[in-house]
């Protein structure tokens, strides 16, 4: 039998850390939605026309009370937020059910955008719709040219 010299140099534990990573790795229950930053986000179009600009948010399931949007410091504030209880009683059991989806997004406006207008917002389909009017462009005042006498 012969010994081998230990090198516990740059390890952070004294066995091999990819046995650890690969036994994290392994569980399903570590990659699972639950652990996301970002929760539920709902996918977005952004289309810029030449007089507005519209915003389309998929989030099915939910009702037109269901979402809050707000504009702050030129930053488009939208969210949705979803709860639903059910509740069974038979004479010799109860049945429970609930659920809980909610999402948050916030756009920086561009500068084009007159937050001072009425924003038009519709639900349907599933489709939550906002249309973001455009300022008006500023008319070039035409060149004049002066004599000089």
């Amino acid at each position: 039998m012969s010994l081998t010299k230990f090198n516990n140099r740059n390890r952070l534990f004294p066995w091999n850390n990819l046995d650890l990573k690969s036994f994290l790795s392994s569980d399903d229950f570590f990659n699972s939605d639950f652990f996301a930053e970002e929760g539920l986000m709902p996918a977005m179009n952004v289309k810029e026309h030449h007089t507005d600009f519209e915003i389309e948010f998929a989030a099915p399931g939910f009702n037109k009370k269901d979402f809050e949007v707000t504009i702050e410091d030129n930053v488009l504030y939208v969210s949705g937020e979803k709860k639903m209880e059910k509740e069974e009683k038979e004479d010799d059991y109860t049945r429970q059910e609930f659920s809980y989806n909610s999402f948050k997004r916030s756009l920086r406006l561009p500068e084009t955008v007159d937050v001072s207008k009425e924003i038009e917002a519709t639900y349907k389909n599933g489709i939550l719709k906002l249309n973001l009017l455009k300022k008006e462009p500023i008319k070039e005042i035409p060149k004049k040219v002066v004599e000089i006498n």
